[in-house]
């Protein structure tokens, strides 16, 4: 499995893991939601009360109205996901799931909506803004354009949003922002631009999933305000350093993906503070400097990968000893020499890529002349810790090949 398909069984795995539950019904309180989860969109739920079919029902009218205006702008639909969206008894539609409502349970409304993988091309209508107890939206794989509707901030209960593997345009869109109860929110392989708003990383989400977009802005500093367990940057065009204030992610962060994002400067020690990080996913960067020694105290560590940037030094035995690390790459670097049992990987039954570095002994390593040129101009992290050396630009050389 090269870096790529690697980088994506990551996502997959934990999108699927966060992504396959089906909210049965609403709690009084948002923050007891009871949730069953499910990733799929073949089966129907029907909740038969009294009033499940709009008659007497308000909240189930407006929803009436507000799925007919969306199956408007559906312009394909191929595999006839809503041909049953007719009628007033929204319950039984396809991929419209509904529950009782919190504060009065004989009554229904529409809590979820769950069209995975069903490639349908349209548009989302401000009249989206009229199912207003949701509590999620799953559109992942289909064709959805254009920009999110102002009317979604009326979602006050929503509680998982993705928009994934679609091909919404547009700036960052802020709407999300204004939605109070949002826990997880996926966005990614979009075609969304520009900068990433620190607002955030204020907010008390689960999971950020922005990876594959246009954005370009820094990471911002205030990117440890974050509770999330999973962060995925990666294919963005970000740039800047991964600010010290992500070591306040110290308490939820398991996975952080940051790449091919053009982050530069050093590896900040600060990493070493998320105890339980599980993946650490930094590779096809502009990163310099040596792997930091905190590193060798995350004990939860299965992934790391620093390959593809221009970090050089040693690489130190504490990581390569660490107890639940099962994959290690650290190819496409300048590293020189590898303490104790880093020099051996595999005899501890590792996964490990050590390519195109300068270790004289191992085969497929760069050549004396490329290593030279690094070695003779090394990077201080503690002096320059955001890549004012200019490593890079001193040694056009260092780019990977």
């Amino acid at each position: 499995m090269n870096k790529k398909e690697m980088a994506s069984s990551l996502i997959t795995t934990t999108s699927t893991a966060l992504f396959s539950f089906l909210i049965l019904y609403l709690a009084v309180s948002f923050n007891n939601i009871a949730a069953k989860h499910r990733h799929s969109t073949t089966t129907k739920h029907h909740t038969h009360h009294r009033n499940d079919t709009g008659a007497s029902n308000p909240r189930l009218e407006q929803a009436y109205h507000a799925l007919q205006a969306w199956k408007r702008v559906i312009y394909s639909d191929p595999f006839n996901t809503t041909s049953d969206w007719t009628g007033p008894s929204v319950c039984s539609y396809t991929g419209v799931y509904c529950a009782p409502f919190p504060n009065d349970t004989d009554i229904i409304t529409v809590a979820g909506i769950d069209l995975n993988h069903a490639d349908i091309a349209g548009f989302l209508p401000k009249e989206i803004g009229l199912l207003s107890d949701l509590a999620l939206i799953h559109l992942n794989s289909n064709r959805f354009c254009g920009i999110l509707p102002q009317t979604l901030s009326n979602l006050s209960l929503l509680y998982e949003l993705d928009l994934s593997n679609n091909r919404f345009v547009g700036p960052f869109p802020s709407v999300v922002l204004s939605l109070p109860n949002l826990k997880y929110l996926d966005l990614r392989y979009n075609e969304f631009e520009g900068a990433m708003p620190p607002e955030l990383f204020n907010k008390s989400l689960d999971a950020i999933f922005i990876n594959n977009n246009r954005l370009t802005s820094v990471i911002p500093s205030n990117l440890g305000l974050s509770t999330a367990s999973v962060v995925v940057f990666a294919n963005n065009n970000l740039g800047g350093c991964i600010p010290p204030s992500i070591s306040n992610f110290a308490n939820t962060m398991e996975e952080l993906l940051l790449i091919n994002t053009n982050i530069s400067g050093c590896l900040p020690p600060e990493v070493g503070f998320l105890y339980k990080l599980r993946v650490l996913d930094v590779s096809s960067n502009k990163l310099v400097g040596e792997i930091p020694y905190s590193i060798a105290g995350l004990a939860h560590l299965e992934q790391l990968n620093i390959g593809h940037n221009m970090m050089s030094g040693v690489v130190p035995s504490g990581v390569c000893e660490l107890p639940n690390l099962a994959n290690f790459t650290f190819s496409y670097n300048f590293f020189f020499e590898e303490e104790g049992v880093c020099g051996n990987l595999t005899s501890r039954g590792m996964v490990s890529d050590d390519r195109r570095n300068c270790l004289l002994e191992k085969p497929l390593q760069r050549s004396k002349k490329e290593c030279d040129a690094v070695l003779e101009h090394p990077v201080d992290c503690f002096e320059h810790p955001c890549g004012e050396h200019k490593h890079a630009e001193n040694h056009p050389k260092m780019h990977r090949t």
